[in-house]
């Protein structure tokens, strides 16, 4: 069973950059769709990206499209959300997703992180 494992929240200052990653260990990423999703305090979890299995081709939520990137390393154990130009709004719990191909387009994962904290200042 694949467990991940995210890293790299914290606090920066609208208009900046951070970069999250989640490491999968008991497994890879191999053959597995790969999503983040973030959710801030009182609201539902929302759906930011998606990278789909085997073709990595990638999806974006519309409020981050084109200030986020999903990607992930060449061993398929690590994937990456480098995020620029951050806004209040993005600040939030993030959390990595793994999940058969179908995941990509239904945003049911199977395996979830227990996610990292991201603040943005205005």
């Amino acid at each position: 069973q694949v467990q991940l494992a995210e890293s790299g929240g914290g606090l920066v200052q609208a208009g900046g950059s951070l970069s999250l990653s989640c490491a999968a260990s008991g497994g890879t990423f191999s053959g597995l769709s790969m999503g983040w999703f973030r959710q801030a305090v009182g609201k539902e979890r929302e759906f930011v990206a998606a990278l789909m299995a085997n073709t990595n081709n990638p999806r974006y939520a519309d409020s981050v499209k084109g200030r986020f990137t999903i990607s992930s390393d060449n061993a398929k154990t690590t994937m990456y959300l480098q995020m620029n130009d951050l806004k209040s709004e993005d600040t939030a719990d993030y959390y990595c997703a793994a999940g058969p191909l179908a995941s990509w387009f239904t945003n049911r994962y199977e395996y979830w992180g227990l996610g990292t904290r991201v603040t943005v200042s205005s």
